[in-house]
């Protein structure tokens, strides 16, 4: 949506927005009119002028949350605090990043922490470097990184007050690593044990 402001925007100044259910598989196609509520406005680092609004999903009269938003469920505790820890991997050609075409790497001890080439690869530390810098500039309080137990798998750290707030977070830092790889080929995993069971770390 392009929409023009003198300053940057408040909640309040922004418009709610119709879309098209069933392209999201949120509704049937003879009834998809879907409404997107604006809930939360960050600054977009990587646009000039931009804005990252989140929005809840509502039902077409704007005040009744549709079955797919969970976030209209939360009990807003402004109050609490919230520290999660997000693990997730980076996987290339269907694969964790750094895995072999066929088989495995060498077993897990050195990836966790890991520095270096054999331990982490030329790509994976500047994607995780670059998604900090880039949550800090659109202020979430992303508290740090790290190489986690597996090849190819990373971890990322955001710390909020109150428990929207904090979800809200999450959320959006998840949003920005899976833009952000895109541009270097690169998927983001978050299934908990994407390599099945296996003597491989889950997330």
């Amino acid at each position: 949506l392009i929409k023009e402001f003198d300053a940057f925007p408040t909640l309040e100044q922004l418009p709610f927005w119709g879309f098209d259910g069933s392209s999201t598989m949120q509704a049937e196609g003879s009834s998809s009119d879907c409404v997107l509520k604006p809930v939360a406005v960050y600054p977009d680092p990587e646009r000039k002028n931009g804005a990252l609004v989140l929005c809840e999903v509502m039902m077409p009269d704007a005040k009744t949350p549709h079955p797919s938003n969970t976030r209209a469920s939360i009990l807003d505790d402004e109050g609490a605090w919230f520290g999660f820890e997000q693990e997730y991997f980076f996987y290339q050609n269907g694969r964790p990043l750094g895995f072999p075409e066929a088989g495995f790497p060498a077993p897990q001890g050195p990836y966790y922490c890991g520095v270096g080439y054999s331990n982490v690869g030329d790509v994976a530390r500047k994607i995780v470097e670059e998604h900090l810098d880039i949550c800090l500039a659109a202020g979430i309080n992303h508290e740090g990184i790290n190489a986690e137990v597996a090849k190819g798998q990373w971890e990322f750290q955001v710390f909020g007050k109150g428990s929207r707030k904090a979800a809200d977070e999450i959320w959006l830092a998840r949003y920005l690593l899976q833009r952000l790889t895109e541009k270097y080929g690169i998927d983001v995993e978050y299934h908990c044990k994407p390599l099945g069971d296996t003597d491989w770390n889950g997330s």
